[in-house]
């Protein structure tokens, strides 16, 4: 999993994501915990099974927001390439009309040549460092026909505008190569923290790999649980809009129809709800695919690829990355939550999933899992960002 972070001590907890101590102090909590399975620190502070699964867990968040700056920066250097390209192009075109009238002033000094008119004055021209140089000799001007006028005003123009498009292009030459470096460094920092997570979880013995797996079914349970309580609250609050909706209907027998915009809302509402369908069904022919940073499928996605994916199936175009999807439409609160929303995560907007309803989502989670159906409290509550109705 687009781009924004300045650098932050580890060790912290920064906008909402709990930043990871140094990859060697991980590794060599990794070795102290090889020589115990006890679940709490003991008195010689060796780690407990909690924080190891907390380490993990931090590695992988801090993955996640790499490749979400990973995806910014492939996206500004696509972005950017072209830009170059183009004007490189353009560059080409426009050194080709300056040369063409730089043949047009040589015949012209030609033809001068063989009349013996005026010969030194093109000359001049054609061996001056520049035009302002020739035209400095003001008194040459005044001895030039009115096509090699017009031929030198043709020449300057073209050389002028040329040498713009060369310095713009030379700009954006370098700014793509600071793009490019940019990408590669969100590269080497995805691929450094999930070798460090998976360098941890290989030091786990099989007993302690079991009760890890026991933590994380403690905290689906929790999660599930938490969506279910979503779940009524927001069925309650339907059945409270149904019973206003029949009220103001037995109102409205009592006297003429009056234009209050209800059509248009309800109109709007079954436009959304046909477009929501359609991401959803996208999204849930997805399941089983694996999670790969950088990917937009149709094989394998990350967070922002998929939901990206899945809009587009709506016919609704959002951006690439989570930076800018949350931005991308209106935010809702939690508890009005519709099927086809955006369900966002963390301070630094890094997660993103589909919601599907009764707290709900599907999502690509991380690296070396699958796209999934689970519950929006995966992380805990305190996780959640936002929710943003896309169209």
């Amino acid at each position: 999993m687009a781009s924004h972070r300045k650098s932050r001590p580890a060790g912290t907890r920064v906008a909402g994501i709990r930043t990871p101590a140094l990859a060697t102090a991980a590794l060599t909590s990794v070795a102290l915990l090889s020589q115990t399975a006890n679940a709490s620190p003991s008195t010689d502070d060796k780690p407990s099974l909690e924080e190891v699964e907390k380490k993990v867990d931090d590695l992988y968040r801090q993955a996640e927001s790499a490749t979400e700056k990973y995806n910014a920066a492939k996206e500004k250097t696509a972005k950017q390439r072209k830009r170059v390209d183009t004007l490189l192009d353009d560059v080409a075109q426009r050194t080709q009309k300056l040369n063409e009238a730089r043949e047009e002033l040589g015949r012209s000094a030609a033809a001068q040549y063989r009349t013996g008119a005026s010969a030194p004055d093109t000359a001049t021209f054609l061996l001056a460092d520049t035009p302002q140089d020739y035209f400095d000799q003001s008194q040459l001007m005044g001895r030039m026909t009115d096509r090699q006028k017009e031929s030198v005003d043709e020449y300057v123009t073209q050389q002028s505008a040329t040498m713009e498009k060369r310095k713009e292009a030379t700009e954006s030459l370098e700014t793509l190569t600071e793009s490019q470096s940019d990408l590669q460094n969100a590269k080497t920092t995805v691929q450094q923290k999930l070798s460090d997570a998976r360098e941890l979880l290989s030091k786990l013995t099989a007993e302690e790999k079991a009760r890890l797996a026991a933590i994380e079914k403690r905290k689906q349970e929790e999660a599930a649980r938490k969506a279910a309580e979503l779940a009524r609250q927001q069925a309650e609050a339907e059945r409270q809009r149904q019973e206003a909706e029949q009220q103001q209907q037995q109102e409205n027998t009592e006297q003429p129809p009056a234009d209050s915009g209800t059509s248009d809302s309800s109109s709007s509402d079954s436009s959304y709800a046909t477009k929501a369908e359609k991401t959803l069904a996208f999204a849930r022919s997805q399941i089983g695919k694996p999670y790969v940073w950088g990917a937009t499928g149709p094989d394998s996605y990350d967070c922002s690829g998929l939901t990206q994916a899945a809009w587009k199936a709506a016919g609704v175009d959002i951006p690439r990355v989570t930076y800018d999807q949350v931005n991308a439409g209106t935010t809702v609160p939690l508890s009005s939550a519709q099927p086809g929303d955006l369900i966002f995560f963390y301070d630094d907007v890094t997660h993103v999933g589909v919601y599907i309803g009764n707290g709900m989502m599907i999502h690509a989670p991380k690296p070396g899992a699958y796209v999934r159906e689970e519950s929006i409290y995966y992380d805990g509550e305190s996780s959640i960002h936002s929710v943003v109705r896309p169209a």
